[in-house]
């Protein structure tokens, strides 16, 4: 990491989809080759993380928004100064001495973002290069109808936009150190894709299939080797064949 101060949300910390049955979501990713990471306490409601040693997917037994993208940042109350000097509007904001301190708003295209002043589970030790039967995670891609509006939102969040790609399909990815964003057009997906990538994808596609695995139609315009997967609580997961 660089000794750059912490961007304003701090380092990413996990995808938080809202589930009704954990067990049964934390089955699907299994089946899909991610790890158990050891959850603390924090929370009262049922709650489950799994991996593939780049992407976190927190799967929480509460009710919505869902998903959220969920960092955690140190001094948190103090991030709440911090965000309201830049126009943002919190949804929720938990601060005291007494309580764990989280705070959460609504970001360009409708996305929950929340803030939280610690981990929820434990490092794991499954290497980032040890991939799931998906491929490498390559980036969230979220829709968006206005690609000017998202990105000047997430740089102010500490996010860089790079340019705008017409390849695989029209979409703005932008980076940071924690977490590589992008955002597409909402007739491409109207929910945000969890978007892996890998040069023998058409093979993992043909094992998932064996292995039972629900796909559901590929959207018009991506190439002959890509697949939609139906994910718990409404996430799809987009499978792309590694590009030069």
């Amino acid at each position: 990491m660089s000794g750059r101060p912490l961007p304003l949300l701090g380092t990413f910390h996990e995808f938080s989809v809202a589930v009704a049955d954990v067990r049964a979501a934390v089955e699907f990713y299994e089946r899909l080759g991610f790890s158990h990471a050891t959850t603390t306490d924090t929370y009262s409601h049922p709650y489950g993380v799994l991996t593939d040693g780049r992407l976190f997917i927190g799967l929480h037994r509460r009710a919505p928004p869902s998903p959220v993208l969920t960092f955690v940042r140190p001094g948190v109350a103090g991030s709440a100064t911090a965000l309201a000097r830049a126009g943002i509007e919190l949804r929720t904001c938990h601060t005291g001495e007494e309580v764990f301190n989280e705070l959460s708003f609504e970001a360009a295209c409708g996305q929950t973002v929340a803030v939280l002043e610690a981990r929820t589970y434990s490092p794991v030790t499954r290497s980032a290069h040890e991939s799931s039967l998906c491929g490498e995670f390559a980036e969230l891609s979220l829709p968006a109808a206005d690609f000017a509006r998202a990105q000047r939102c997430w740089e102010d969040l500490g996010f860089v936009a790079a340019e705008e790609q017409d390849s695989p399909y029209a979409r703005l990815p932008l980076t940071s150190d924690f977490l590589e964003l992008a955002f597409h057009r909402p007739r491409l997906c109207e929910q945000p894709l969890l978007v892996f990538r890998a040069p023998d994808m058409q093979g993992r596609i043909e094992r998932l299939r064996s292995l039972g695995v629900a796909f559901a139609p590929t959207p018009r315009g991506l190439p002959p080797e890509s697949a939609l997967l139906d994910a718990p609580a409404g996430t799809p997961l987009l499978l792309l064949p590694e590009t030069d």
